[in-house]
């Protein structure tokens, strides 16, 4: 998720296994014993959680030099709602590039979901084979099982930078399937034009809310008509 560059400015931000190529029969599922471990681990890390009815979700402690902001839970519910629909549809895997906060979600939801996320921060190691060191200055430094694997992919970039969007574009492209992908990319407003350019991609009516209130407006953007769901395209 992160890149080796560092930025203390949070209103540069946006945001918030490595599994070989099976058959859906045969995707990986994240073990008890592995749930188990990952809920001590974020347990110790933040013992503040988000609740939602006996569900509970404990996210690690941001860190703003990693550009790091987790979204609200509502705005995490709404996302992993939708990608879990698309995810049904297609049965197939899930690829989430810097967007942990959506990565627990999901694995809260549906613990059997098969979701790989792709982040900077090491401390989601913890995560095992769902996890996959990834650095945006290295687009497509992944391991080859990655390439062309995923129906659907969530970016989030780190930064609010044309080169920063420019390389996570390469990522998500060296991810997802070739044809009749999904594409999800959560960024600042001000970056429509260029994900467009690089993706195909269009706003909707939706805006992400982080827990830090930031100063940017953040955008959904998808490469499908998702109809009344998060507040449809724009015209």
């Amino acid at each position: 998720m992160k890149g080796l560059e560092l930025n203390s400015d949070k209103s540069d931000k946006l945001d918030d296994n490595s599994s070989p190529c099976v058959d859906d029969d045969d995707a990986p599922v994240l073990s008890s014993h592995a749930l188990a471990a990952l809920k001590e681990f974020l347990a110790e890390q933040n013992p503040d959680a988000e609740t939602e009815g006996d569900s509970e979700v404990v996210l690690v402690s941001e860190d703003w030099r990693l550009s790091q902001f987790w979204y609200e839970p509502e705005t995490a519910k709404t996302l992993a709602e939708e990608v879990l629909t698309l995810s049904e549809g297609f049965n197939s895997r899930i690829a989430c590039i810097a967007c942990p906060t959506l990565f627990a979600y999901l694995k809260r939801i549906n613990p059997n979901v098969s979701v790989q996320l792709l982040e900077y921060d090491k401390r989601f190691e913890q995560y095992g084979s769902d996890y996959t060191f990834y650095d945006y200055n290295h687009p497509e430094d992944l391991p080859s099982e990655l390439k062309h694997a995923y129906k659907v992919v969530v970016a989030d970039p780190p930064y609010l930078s044309k080169e920063c969007l420019e390389k996570v574009a390469q990522t998500i492209s060296f991810l997802a399937q070739p044809r009749d992908s999904r594409l999800l990319l959560l960024t600042g407003e001000v970056q429509k034009d260029k994900a467009a350019e690089l993706l195909g991609l269009h706003p909707c009516g939706f805006r992400p809310q982080h827990s830090s209130k930031l100063g940017n407006v953040f955008q959904l953007f998808t490469n499908y008509d998702p109809g009344m769901r998060l507040g449809g395209w724009e015209n």
